[in-house]
């Protein structure tokens, strides 16, 4: 059997570890306080001007309700791939590329999956943290995305 790997992006947000796969991150930004738009969603910061275009950012940690941020220094803006537009994620800290053993990834336990399996691939085990894995293509519903 192969032993076959992903990379992916670990970054944390309140204490909290995620991954993603680096294939879905377009690029890491430096924060940049977003633009607010009116009658927004809670969890959208707002927009900034990337490369010509306007961003919608997204806050993880109102998405996942997972409260404010303590971490406000540190904080970067992941540029996730979609397929028509991209999303600006703000997260506390991005801690490294990783490449990731794909036997090492396990199935969500059902308690947690609920809702969330829409955008959770799996868990990750290194060392001895668990590392939340995301699929940042499904974080937005279709409805949402038309929203912003």
């Amino acid at each position: 059997m192969e032993n076959k790997e992903a990379k992916v992006l670990i970054f944390s947000i309140n204490d909290e570890y995620y991954a993603a796969d680096i294939m879905e991150v377009e690029r890491i930004l430096g924060y940049e306080e977003p633009t607010k738009l009116p009658d927004a969603p809670s969890f959208v910061e707002g927009v900034i001007n990337y490369q010509g275009k306007i961003l919608p950012v997204i806050s993880l940690s109102k998405k996942f309700n997972l409260g404010e941020s303590k971490y406000k220094n540190d904080r970067k803006i992941i540029v996730a791939k979609e397929q028509n537009n991209n999303i600006g994620i703000i997260v506390d800290v991005v801690s490294e590329v990783k490449d990731i053993k794909l036997d090492s990834i396990e199935e969500a336990p059902e308690i947690v999956a609920g809702i969330s399996r829409r955008y959770i691939r799996g868990l990750i085990k290194i060392e001895d943290k668990i590392i939340i894995f995301l699929n940042l293509s499904t974080i937005l519903t279709e409805e949402e995305k038309t929203m912003i």
